[in-house]
């Protein structure tokens, strides 16, 4: 090995020490927060193809995904057991609310999120309702 060829070994030997770790945590019930829900207008129509945007307000950081044909959407949003609390803001088209990330920080068993409907102009959270339609959108064909 030349000289100039051990900074970018040790890198990369770095890289992949460090990096394995998280990686695999990411994927963990207690590194997400889910916020699902239907987009539809004042007739009860499903709005498909709606940009749907969720923000976390103490950085910033958006995830983006948009409504299907039935205006179902789901985005999956980055958050640890220290984030309990968190206010986000959904947007979907011109439409925008602010939920609060409740969870239980110590259950690592149950999926974490929340069921936020738009109505017309108007947002509903039915956080009763988020476990049933995970599963439901879980069990659907090709997901």
């Amino acid at each position: 090995m030349t000289p100039a060829a051990l900074p970018r070994v040790l890198s990369l030997a770095l890289l992949l020490t460090v990096g394995v770790g998280p990686v695999a945590a990411e994927h963990e019930i207690y590194y997400r927060y889910i916020v699902l829900g239907y987009a539809k207008d004042a007739r009860d129509r499903p709005l498909a193809g709606r940009a749907v945007e969720v923000v976390r307000d103490k950085t910033g950081f958006s995830y983006l995904t948009e409504t299907d044909d039935q205006g179902f959407f789901l985005v999956v949003v980055r958050l640890g057991d220290e984030s309990a609390g968190e206010r986000l803001t959904l947007r979907i088209g011109g439409e925008r609310t602010q939920i609060i990330a409740r969870f239980h920080p110590a259950n690592h068993a149950d999926d974490r999120g929340t069921r936020v409907d738009l109505e017309a102009t108007r947002f509903v959270e039915r956080n009763g309702a988020f476990p049933t339609t995970l599963g439901e959108f879980l069990r659907a064909p090709g997901r």
